[in-house]
């Protein structure tokens, strides 16, 4: 028996079928538009799983569909409440897939899913108290406590991204000013980049994208490695920030690991062997309370389609 497990990401929804071991079969995926309404793309969606539940043969195999959403949710309706990341509201996904599917729906936030992926399969498997960072158009949290998530009220809790760093900071995609994910997201880094290389024509940055609108989050991790001060000084900047996030989830909950997803993980251990320093330096209590490392996570992105999934195992 199989689940389907489903990741709803800023710019794609991926998803397969997922055995109880974690194993993954072939992936599917389409585009997502934050200018197309919900209930369209779940529509499109729900034919898509579809397709590939009939394309496989695996209508009497089917032990339910796991998504995993951005934003906060009903689960109790399979209902997403806002995603601001996708202009979502009030989407019945639920109820849209049981138009025309009839299998059982649990909904889970897309960064929870993540962290259940990794905990049970992945980089946390070994630890009792795991915090998983999910660092890509925005920024995701969840919190795994003796194997269990620490979801809150109705689910609604673990925004980790939404803690506010900087007090009338940055604005938010959430509407707000200041919070971790205007810092230490993807679009953060992309846009502090472009703002250097727009103060330094000398920059290594614009040998890598000759255009503004080329510049993603791995042009200033390419620059960085190569040694250009620009660069560098946008880095530093970009951990700064995420330690400050990190000390602040260590000082609270003092997990066993913390595990870092996302397209800015892949930097490696670039970014990874700055931040572990940045806590190193900045614990509180460090001398006196358990060290906290900081990982990559190692299901890659197949992390939020194995959670959801999982909900069913």
């Amino acid at each position: 028996m199989v689940a389907i497990g489903i990741d709803i990401g800023g710019t794609s929804i991926k998803g397969a079928a997922v055995d109880s071991d974690g194993k993954i079969y072939e992936t599917f995926s389409m585009p997502v538009s934050k200018w197309e309404p919900g209930e369209v793309c779940i529509r499109k969606l729900t034919i898509l799983v579809q397709h590939y539940i009939a394309s496989h043969h695996l209508e009497d195999k089917i032990v339910g569909i796991g998504i995993g959403s951005p934003g906060t949710l009903d689960v109790s309706t399979g209902t997403v409440n806002y995603a601001n990341n996708l202009r979502w509201e009030n989407v019945r996904v639920a109820d849209l897939i049981h138009e025309i599917l009839p299998y059982p729906i649990k909904l889970i936030n897309d960064a929870n899913a993540a962290a259940l992926g990794e905990a049970r399969f992945g980089a946390g498997k070994n630890f009792a108290t795991m915090i998983m960072v999910t660092l890509g158009t925005g920024v995701g949290g969840a919190i795994v406590v003796n194997g269990k998530l620490l979801e809150g009220n109705e689910s609604k809790g673990g925004e980790l991204g939404h803690m506010t760093i900087v007090v009338d900071g940055e604005k938010c995609t959430c509407g707000r000013n200041g919070c971790l994910e205007a810092y230490a997201s993807a679009t953060a880094l992309t846009r502090e980049a472009k703002k250097a290389m727009l103060e330094n024509r000398d920059s290594l940055m614009w040998k890598l994208a000759p255009d503004l609108n080329f510049v993603d989050g791995t042009v200033p991790f390419g620059a960085a490695k190569q040694g250009d001060p620009t660069a560098l000084k946008v880095i530093d900047y970009f951990v700064k920030y995420l330690g400050e996030g990190l000390l602040n989830y260590c000082n609270i909950f003092r997990p066993n690991v913390i595990v870092l997803s996302g397209g800015v993980a892949n930097a490696g251990e670039f970014l990874f062997a700055r931040v572990n320093q940045y806590l190193r330096a900045y614990n509180y209590g460090y001398k006196f309370t358990p060290e906290v490392q900081v990982v990559p996570a190692v299901l890659g992105y197949d992390a939020g389609k194995i959670g959801a999934a999982a909900l069913f195992f």
